[in-house]
């Protein structure tokens, strides 16, 4: 059974990170830059929670302020529901769905390990049920020209 520590391994050493003292403004430049849609948030490599586009967009309608003006400490999500690295994929999913959240920090023994997202969970799934997708696929019948 494909375990959390899978997914951080193929992640792994990739942590796109931010200071909660950085500015917004200057968070959504390294998201750009970095292809992502979260950042995780750390004090002196403490885990604070995560910073994603999803975040930013709701508050900063509630906010009168620039975005060049609020450090990223302010729109940090500090709610996530917490992994460990034995958890298995399905255990992370079902944890995503009762909370409703796209993220889960991963503890091992109070350690921080990182975090993962439905994305890459959808993808670890996918990428070990490959053979499996491309046996069906030769079977099916319908129009005569491939995608």
């Amino acid at each position: 059974m494909e375990k959390v520590a899978d997914v951080l391994d193929r992640k792994y050493p990739q942590f796109n990170t931010v200071s909660p003292n950085c500015l917004v403004s200057d968070a959504l430049y390294q998201m750009a830059c970095e292809n992502v849609d979260h950042l995780i948030v750390l004090d002196e490599d403490k885990f604070m929670g995560v910073l994603t586009e999803h975040d930013i967009a709701s508050k900063v309608l509630f906010d009168e302020r620039p975005l060049k003006d609020i450090p990223v400490k302010e729109f940090t999500n500090r709610t996530l529901p917490v992994a460990t690295s034995d958890d298995s994929l399905e255990q992370c999913m079902q944890l995503m769905e009762r909370y409703n959240a796209k993220h889960l920090a991963v503890y091992d023994s109070f350690i921080f390990k990182g975090v993962v997202s439905s994305y890459d969970l959808m993808h670890q799934a996918l990428c070990k049920r490959k053979d499996t997708f491309e046996e069906t696929s030769h079977v099916r019948q319908g129009y005569p020209w491939n995608y």
